[in-house]
């Protein structure tokens, strides 16, 4: 009888020690989140709006986030010895998610202002942008940001573009959520005008294929993009642009550049 309850209870010590050994190392991941993950790795948590492109978007029938935005911040991320992971997060909930921890840096087409400088830390910019304007082929009334006083545009809710717009005064500003739904817009004849960040424009039409709209050349703005990080994160911001400035310096983050753009910076 004693024989038999030892093999019970030595069964069922084999048995737990089995069903541990097959819970440990768990390694985390997301959709879009890449770099040679190891369960033992250090992970990058970042929030970015995927409605952006060519800087962060997402292709029908493919699982990873495409984009010039994706492919440096897991650049970034392997120069930093993390695997990185990437939340798509609205855009004007980024900031918030940063500051409550949720994630650790937000790379999403981000202009470096100073208002946005009083609630985050940002690297080095990594990008100049420029903000343009996109109408109607056969708009003739719009040949500048002068005219469109009287005029509604659509911009993308809480960007610099919706800022700058408003600044013109005198012109109906209507904010959506994404880059497409102020196209959508325009195209339906909601709007006269997109004002979004020259890249976008340009590279709507060019992967469109859209010949109803036609991007003018004058810029409103010139702008640097940022990675923003939390206000009391220095120690992550000095990671951040050593490894950003090591890919400028050996030739990868021109690499990336040129498969997004079609030339070097």
């Amino acid at each position: 009888m004693k024989l038999k309850k030892l093999l019970v209870l030595l069964a069922a010590c084999v048995f737990a020690t089995l069903a541990l050994a097959g819970c440990g190392g768990s390694s985390s991941s997301s959709s879009g989140s890449t770099s040679g993950s190891s369960s033992s790795a250090k992970v990058l948590k970042v929030g970015s709006s995927i409605d952006f492109a060519p800087f962060e978007f997402q292709d029908e029938g493919q699982k990873e986030y495409q984009g010039f935005d994706m492919d440096l911040i897991r650049a970034i991320g392997k120069e930093m010895g993390y695997d990185v992971e990437i939340q798509n997060i609205g855009f004007d909930g980024l900031i918030p998610a940063l500051q409550a921890k949720n994630i650790d840096v937000i790379i999403s087409g981000m202009t470096i202002n100073d208002e946005r400088k009083e609630n985050v830390l940002f690297s080095d910019p990594y990008y100049q942008s420029g903000l343009t304007m996109v109408v109607r082929s056969d708009e003739q009334g719009i040949k500048s940001f002068q005219d469109l006083k009287g005029k509604k545009v659509a911009v993308q809710i809480g960007t610099t573009s919706a800022e700058a717009v408003k600044k013109l005064g005198g012109v109906e500003v209507k904010e959506l959520n994404t880059p497409a739904d102020c196209f959508m817009e325009l195209k339906g004849h909601g709007v006269d005008a997109v004002v979004n960040d020259r890249p976008v424009n340009d590279y709507y039409i060019q992967k469109s294929g859209e010949t109803g709209v036609k991007a003018l050349e004058e810029k409103l703005t010139a702008e640097d993009y940022g990675i923003a990080m939390a206000k009391d994160n220095t120690e992550l911001q000095s990671k951040v642009n050593e490894a950003l400035k090591k890919l400028k310096e050996n030739g990868e983050y021109d690499k990336i550049f040129q498969k997004w753009f079609g030339s070097s910076k």
